[in-house]
Order: C-alpha cells, then sequence, then structure tokens
C-alpha cells in the first residue's frame, strides 16, 4: 500500500519521525501548533504547551540524549541548556533538510478512523485530509496533573508548568514546592537561591536522588552497563555502592530515604539539592494535610507559613484530538500498546515518545520510528492482536510488581533495555 502519514507534533520525537519517514521514502505531513519545532524544548513557544523554565538544562548528558547519526556539537557542556538543545534541533531539521513537511501554526483538531481504516485528519483551520497512517508525538508534558488538598491557599498559586523564571521568589518569601521529582527540586534549588525566606519540598513518599556525575563521569553514560540479564538485586546493590561513593547516604543532607528500593519508582536527578539541603537552604516536609489562608499544615502536624505554593505534581496524558470513546487516556494515564507504540485495536496508529526512562526520550523516539518505517514499508512483522494484548498485560503486571501505583509509573522503561528491544523488533 502507498502511504502517506500524519505526524502530529514536532517535538524532539516529532522530528526525528519526520527525519526517519523521509530517509524511507514514505510520504508524510507534520502539523505543529506552533510557529517553530522543539515543543518541550523551545522556552516561551507559542503553542502554549512548553514547560521549559529560563534556567533548564537537561538532565540526561549530551552523548545520551542525542540522535544517533547526529552527534550534539563537542564544545557543549555535558549538560547543555535549553538555549542550546534548541540550536542542535534547529541544525538537526537544517541538516536532513525536511522543515518544508512541516506546516507551523497548524494544529490538529481531530482524528477519526474511518471505515475502510484510513485516518481523516481536521486541521484547526477546518481543513481536512485523509492518511493511511498516524504518528502521535505530541508529548506527555504539557496538561498539569493538580492534587486537592482541603482549604484554600491566600498567596501565589501555580503549577511547575508554568513557572518560568525566579522572579517570583524574590524578597523574604516563604516558598512550598509540592512534588520530588525533577522539575520540582530544580526549582526548589533555584528559590533556595533567589528568596531569604524558608524554601520547602512537600512529598508523599519522597525519592532516591541521584547526583549528575559519579566518578567524574555523567551518571547515565555509566547506566548503558546495566544489562537486561543482570538480576534487580544485583542492579540495585550495585547503584547504591556507586551512589554511596558519590555522596554518601542522602539522609546525611536532611533528605530522608524512601521507604520503598532503590529502582521501585522513577529517581531524581539533582547536583545541586544535596549541598543546599545540607547547608539549611531546602527542608523536606511531609505531604500537605490542609490549606489554611497563608498557612500549610503538613501531615506530621508541623505548619509553616507561606508567600509561594508551586504544584509540581507532574502531567496528564491527553490526546484531545481524539474522541474519549475512542481513546481516552487521563483517567487512568494511560494508553495500553505494544511495546509503548501499536495500538492492537487500530492498526497504522503510533505512538512515538510516550515513554518515562531513565534516560533522554529522544534516541527511543529515534529507534520507535524506524520500527514504524519498517512496519509501512512492510519489512517488519507485528504478531496478532490477541498476542500484543498478551504482552501488554504481561508488561503492566511487571510494572505493578517493580513500582509503586502511581500516574507517574504507567509508561516507565528502562533506557538501554527498551531500546535494544525495539533494535532487535
Amino acid at each position: 500500500m502507498e502511504h502517506k502519514v500524519c505526524i502530529i507534533g514536532a517535538g524532539s520525537s516529532g522530528i526525528v519521525a519526520c527525519k526517519v519517514l523521509q530517509e524511507n521514502n514514505i510520504p508524510f505531513d507534520c502539523y505543529e501548533k506552533g510557529s517553530g519545532i522543539g515543543g518541550n524544548w523551545r522556552y516561551m513557544n507559542d503553542n502554549g504547551m512548553s514547560s521549559s523554565y529560563r534556567s533548564l538544562h537537561i538532565n540526561t548528558s549530551k552523548k545520551v540524549m542525542a540522535y544517533s547519526d547526529f552527534p550534539m556539537p563537542e564544545d557543549y557542556p555535558d549538560y547543555p541548556s535549553h538555549y542550546q538543545i534548541m540550536e542542535y534541533f534547529e541544525s538537526y531539521v537544517n541538516h536532513f533538510g525536511f522543515r518544508d513537511k512541516i506546516r507551523f501554526k497548524t494544529g490538529v483538531e481531530r482524528v477519526e478512523k474511518l471505515s475502510d481504516g484510513s485516518y481523516e485528519v481536521t486541521l484547526d483551520n477546518g481543513e481536512k485530509k485523509i492518511y493511511t497512517a498516524v504518528m502521535v508525538a505530541s508529548g506527555h508534558h504539557w496538561k498539569p496533573r493538580y492534587p486537592n488538598f482541603e482549604g484554600e491557599f491566600n498567596g501565589l498559586i501555580l503549577h511547575s508548568h508554568d513557572y518560568k523564571t525566579p522572579d517570583i521568589f524574590q524578597g523574604h518569601k516563604n516558598v512550598v514546592v509540592v512534588g520530588f521529582g525533577n522539575s520540582a527540586v530544580d526549582i526548589a534549588c533555584e528559590a533556595a537561591r533567589t528568596s531569604t525566606g524558608k524554601v520547602i519540598i512537600s512529598t508523599r513518599s519522597g525519592a532516591y536522588v541521584l547526583p549528575k556525575y559519579i566518578l567524574g563521569k555523567p551518571f547515565d553514560t555509566l547506566n548503558k552497563y546495566s544489562v537486561e540479564w543482570l538480576p534487580m538485586w544485583f542492579k540495585r546493590g550495585l547503584l547504591s555502592f556507586c551512589l554511596w561513593v558519590a555522596r554518601g547516604k542522602q539522609e546525611n543532607y536532611g533528605i530522608p530515604k524512601p521507604k520503598r528500593p532503590l529502582l521501585s519508582e522513577h529517581p531524581t536527578i539533582s547536583q545541586d539539592l544535596f549541598s543546599l539541603a545540607g547547608h539549611g537552604k531546602v527542608h523536606i516536609k511531609p505531604n500537605i494535610q490542609k490549606l489554611a489562608g497563608d498557612t500549610i499544615i503538613f501531615e506530621d502536624g508541623s505548619q509553616e507559613k507561606a508567600d509561594v505554593l508551586i504544584y509540581a505534581t507532574g502531567y496528564k496524558i491527553a490526546f484531545p484530538f481524539f474522541d474519549k470513546n475512542f481513546l481516552n487516556a487521563e483517567e487512568t494515564n494511560e494508553v495500553s500498546l505494544y511495546k509503548h507504540v501499536i495500538h492492537p485495536e487500530h492498526k497504522n496508529l503510533f505512538f512515538i515518545g510516550l515513554v518515562q526512562p531513565l534516560g533522554a526520550i529522544m534516541p527511543l523516539a529515534e529507534v520507535q520510528s524506524e520500527w514504524v518505517a519498517r512496519i509501512l514499508k512492510g519489512k517488519s512483522k507485528l504478531p496478532s492482536k490477541e498476542a500484543m494484548l498478551a504482552d501488554i498485560e504481561s508488561y503492566k503486571g511487571k510494572l505493578r510488581k517493580r513500582y509503586k501505583t502511581s500516574p507517574r509509573h504507567t509508561i516507565q522503561v528502562d533506557f538501554y533495555p527498551y531500546k535494544n528491544m525495539i533494535k532487535r523488533l
């Protein structure tokens, strides 16, 4: 069949999908709501979906994050800023020459499957087009998830998605950040360097905090030695030893150790938190019990006055262009996909970059796109629908066994094992 593919989004996953389809001579159109590429990495993106803040640097090193055939410049630091990442993406698109295939300032309003198995795509200008395949690369860090606490707070409230600069912390501001992921810790550290008040991280269950460097090397470059056949107890023991060598016990810095085993949750990566917590600049509190005007009451009974409350509580997986009866991920925060890419119920509906690795999404989106291209060209065969559904259920069982039940862990993968598995497929 002669395929014409619709790619939704021109972020880091969308542009590599474009590149792979172009080199495989598969016709496509890519639609991007904003006026430029980059998606979440474009600071102040006019598509309204970027979560980047001004001081953002990547938490995965440049060698791990780079696409396989286009390394980042040698003069880039190990952990580039989002400005440098955007320059890299622009160079990538220019080098492979597919910018003219991207329609900017054009959002996808609706995707509907037709009776013959093709897909009707309605654009936000009312135009309708028919495609034999759709690759969804719209990201999963753009629709904020909010907690539901009793009471009301009188100060400034915002989600980390809307945080951009530390100006809001200037002066003697007391700041409470809810959450213990990468954004929560980054923002709390920035608040601690800006405000002369008290900075608190409120967390339900804590997290293991990994430094960016171990033995002078970017942490994620060592992760490549975590081969699939090694038992989990060995991986945990090895990582625990490396962390002990790198920074000792995190409790010594005032950062509580989670009750769950290492590698049973997505870790938090920060080089700054240890120093700031050790100097009393950042404090850790349990979950919030109640909001009471300018006071926040925590579950241990302690209370703190606060001026700023930031929810770094994650995102919902959402696809507003699908009818909810067709596909609705917001309630469960997951989509039942074969290997996180293939929808077993709907032929030629693919999802690119819909994973949460300890590592970068970009190289995974690249191998996913290469797999999809081979499927479209008939070079890779898919198992039966029943086999795919069984594989999905098996994977969910492994997730439940390893990770705590949380919307955060529904799309979790191990970077190198997952990448190698997709390559084999």
